[in-house]
């Protein structure tokens, strides 16, 4: 077990995590802020779902949901379609477009990773790969799955996901 001394400098860092989260925040595009880029994000890894889905994801309330899915689909990145089971509800869904702009959003974050790390070894960002993985499913992230990737720091367009979705939360 960890001692005391440990446990706070690890809360020291987590608190300076911030300034790569608002790095990571300010490679957007401006007509894509971060709660955007969590509603695209989570549409392009888990595929077509209902608006309360989707804010159960993003952590957020059904209200802040709502004006993130309106601004991505006045923009045409998303389409809510009908939801056949039930009528009253929709079905939010990525258009091409969208793909597209989750394609630039994950070259932006990607690149701005690829820089900032480029003095790191690919086992040393495999391992904080795994090791965020595994902080996360200790707070019962249920949006963290173990994939293959993740275990062995495997790069894919997806891979960045996580660091664009750690940017959405927004207080309910």
């Amino acid at each position: 077990m960890a001692q005391q001394a440990q446990f706070e400098e690890l809360a020291r860092q987590l608190s300076a995590f911030g300034a790569v989260k608002r790095d990571l925040g300010r490679i957007l595009p401006s007509d894509c802020p971060t709660g955007s880029a969590g509603v695209l994000t989570l549409l392009s890894r888990h595929g077509d779902m209902r608006m309360s889905k989707l804010a159960e994801l993003l952590a957020v309330d059904m209200s802040v949901t709502s004006r993130h899915v309106t601004h991505v689909a006045e923009r045409g990145w998303i389409e809510r379609a009908p939801d056949p089971a039930d009528k009253r509800s929709r079905i939010l869904r990525l258009t091409p477009a969208g793909e597209a702009k989750v394609c630039e959003l994950s070259r932006r974050s990607t690149e701005l990773l690829a820089e900032r790390l480029s003095d790191w070894s690919d086992d040393e960002v495999g391992q904080l790969i795994r090791l965020m993985t595994r902080l996360r499913a200790s707070f019962g992230d249920c949006r963290t799955t173990l994939t293959r990737a993740t275990h062995t720091g495997a790069a894919h367009t997806g891979a960045i996901a996580p660091v664009i979705e750690t940017t959405t939360r927004t207080p309910a």
